[in-house]
């Protein structure tokens, strides 16, 4: 028995042994085999995740919350653009519609042919200087016909005018304004220039004789008629049309603007006239052409 037992320890030794190398062995392989796909996964290239929009430390219920807020604020801006922009094209094709009416009612107050109203005329003003239709040309006109005797319409009227002619001329539009009596027999230049006096400077006054001042009248269909039997120096009254009368700087008639015209739809009536003229030269060209405006 006491031989066996060194034996007996040496094979269970050996045994021991014999397991580790085999455990070793086993180990060793399948680190091998593990090897490749190792290598293989690192020398393959990676792919590069996108940006998150979500910020540091934030969560997806937030990138969430921005989504919806960009969505919204691109909504306003959307609606705002919509507005501006029907806004705009509203405005600009109301303008053009007013625009294309006001040079219609234009030429149908020119009329056809003879002009209704306006014409020739031979005056002379408060220096005695003479003063026809062409001095109508190149400028927007406005004539008013009165007398100096007159007690309350004529001063009121020309009152009105003075101011409808500091508003324009504060917005740039320039205007010519006329006075022409319809009393010849007491208005001779200088009665007119000490009358006119009192009102605006850039008022012209013109006269003439009884015929002139007639003809005058009638190129512009404007009443006007005194008391019969009048006798020298009696005071009298003349009763004529109230009216200005807008002439385009071709000298044309356009427009007839009476007493309901007050300081804020006289000036702009005036202005809206100003706006839409379009020049003799160019109205029959396109007449000529075949096609208009109108």
């Amino acid at each position: 028995m006491l031989r066996l037992f060194p034996k007996r320890r040496l094979l269970t030794q050996r045994a021991v042994c014999s397991i580790q190398r085999a455990s070793f062995s086993t180990t060793f392989i399948r680190w091998n085999e593990s090897k490749p796909e190792a290598a293989s996964s690192q020398s393959a290239p990676r792919k590069k995740r996108p940006l998150s929009r979500i910020p540091i430390g934030g969560t997806s219920t937030q990138q969430q919350k921005l989504k919806e807020t960009n969505l919204e604020f691109a909504s306003w801006k959307a609606a705002l653009l919509m507005i501006a922009v029907g806004g705009g094209l509203w405005y600009f094709f109301t303008s053009e519609k007013k625009r294309i009416q006001v040079q219609q009612d234009a030429e149908a107050n020119r009329g056809y042919g003879k002009p209704l109203v306006g014409g020739p005329f031979n005056l002379v003003d408060t220096e005695g200087k003479p003063f026809t239709e062409q001095n109508l040309k190149g400028k927007f006109s406005i004539l008013y016909f009165g007398f100096t005797h007159c007690p309350d319409i004529c001063p009121d009227e020309l009152d009105k005018l003075g101011l409808w002619l500091d508003m324009l001329k504060k917005e740039g539009y320039k205007l010519q304004p006329i006075f022409i009596t319809c009393d010849p027999a007491r208005d001779s230049p200088e009665v007119v220039k000490e009358y006119l006096s009192d009102f605006h400077p850039d008022i012209i006054g013109l006269t003439g004789t009884y015929e002139q001042v007639k003809d005058c009248c009638k190129q512009y269909r404007v009443y006007f008629s005194t008391p019969p039997n009048v006798k020298p120096g009696q005071d009298y009254l003349v009763d004529h049309s109230i009216f200005f009368y807008l002439m385009d700087s071709d000298g044309e008639f356009i427009d007839a603007m009476g007493r309901n015209y007050d300081n804020e739809t006289g000036p702009e009536r005036i202005k809206e006239q100003i706006d839409a003229f379009v020049p003799k030269a160019e109205r029959e060209k396109k007449k000529t052409s075949g096609w208009s405006l109108w």
